[in-house]
């Protein structure tokens, strides 16, 4: 059993912090905040510590349309010893971008994901991503991590650095083939996206990075895979991502609060992001 100790400054007595917002769970020693949506996390008690960690991860992007290169996933921005206070955050979960659709929008790129925010810390939304061109280079999205080029007619997509090229944060996206009508895969919060191959296969979306902070491995932020003119897409970026599809099939929403990428070729939305925030309340 616990036993409040009277501390100067606390009014509640409590040697620990005390906070509300998001759906709360119990780890151990320490208790979870999860944002699955924007809200408020409010510290009502701060305890000595006065420190929580977080895992703060920004919307995914959407692949682009009809031989469109994978979305790029949402940053991954984690760490411990963040200092607090006894006041309310705003947080901010950024949504996925918007898909797609490669009947209707076939040299279209795809969407960017939207930031997601606590307190100092802003992770940046997934690059969108390169759309098929005919004689130039595919565009590409620049974000927390880099979207794919787009199959080019004669000249390679080139995926964009994550946002600062940092990969703290993400990676690059993967290229396009010249001539071949495949895309490359949208970076991944721990790899990069893999480079389509000339007439023959789409790039891999890049692999998500793994967290325990909810008290159980879970993996997250993984690109969308590249699209292709006929045959199989790229594979998703393990946690979340998708993978990239022909011109005959549609590809489906990358998972939501995880920051993932969608596959290119007809795209679905790119997940959502997620804010999780724990902190120690009672003695280890």
């Amino acid at each position: 059993m616990l036993i409040p100790i009277v501390q100067a400054g606390h009014a509640s007595g409590l040697p620990f912090t005390v906070a509300t917002g998001g759906i709360i769970t119990t780890s151990g020693d320490y208790k979870v905040h999860v944002f699955n949506s924007s809200g408020t996390f409010e510290i009502t008690n701060l305890g000595t510590d006065a420190v929580v960690e977080y895992l703060v991860i920004a919307g995914g992007a959407s692949g682009s349309g009809e031989r469109g290169g994978g979305g790029g996933a949402g940053g991954y921005r984690t760490a411990t010893g963040l200092g607090v206070t006894e006041t309310s955050y705003s947080i901010t979960v950024g949504a996925g971008g918007a898909g797609v659709v490669a009947s209707t929008s076939s040299k279209t790129p795809g969407n960017s994901g939207a930031n997601s925010v606590f307190h100092s810390i802003t992770a940046t939304g997934g690059g969108y991503g390169g759309h098929f061109v005919n004689s130039e280079a595919a565009t590409e999205g620049n974000g927390g991590s880099g979207g794919s080029g787009g199959g080019a007619g004669t000249t390679d997509g080139s995926g964009t650095p994550a946002g600062g090229g940092s990969t703290a944060y993400g990676n690059n996206g993967g290229n396009g083939a010249g001539g071949g009508d495949t895309a490359g895969g949208g970076g991944g919060s721990s790899a990069v996206g893999g480079n389509a191959t000339y007439k023959s296969a789409a790039g891999a979306g890049g692999n998500g990075t793994a967290s325990s902070i909810t008290g159980s491995s879970v993996t997250r932020a993984g690109g969308g895979g590249g699209g292709i003119s006929s045959g199989s897409g790229g594979a998703g970026g393990s946690g979340g991502a998708t993978a990239g599809v022909n011109e005959a099939g549609t590809s489906s929403a990358a998972t939501a609060n995880t920051g993932s990428g969608s596959g290119g070729g007809d795209s679905g939305n790119g997940g959502s992001g997620v804010v999780i925030i724990k902190y120690l309340f009672q003695a280890a």
